[in-house]
């Protein structure tokens, strides 16, 4: 399932994964760090929502 960061628009595909804060594909949102932000704006979790 992909997120959507609520503040940027940024969307997060665990099949992209998030090369910038060394997410590898495969990594499921669910399943990220507690230290991971968003690449763009530095969001937390709290901020994202469900896309599909």
């Amino acid at each position: 399932m992909r997120y959507i960061c609520t503040c940027c628009g940024y969307i997060y595909d665990p099949d992209n994964g998030d090369e910038m804060n060394k997410i590898p594909p495969g990594v499921e949102f669910d399943d990220l760090p507690e230290s991971w932000v968003c690449p763009l704006c530095y969001a937390e979790f709290d901020k994202f929502d469900p896309l599909d």
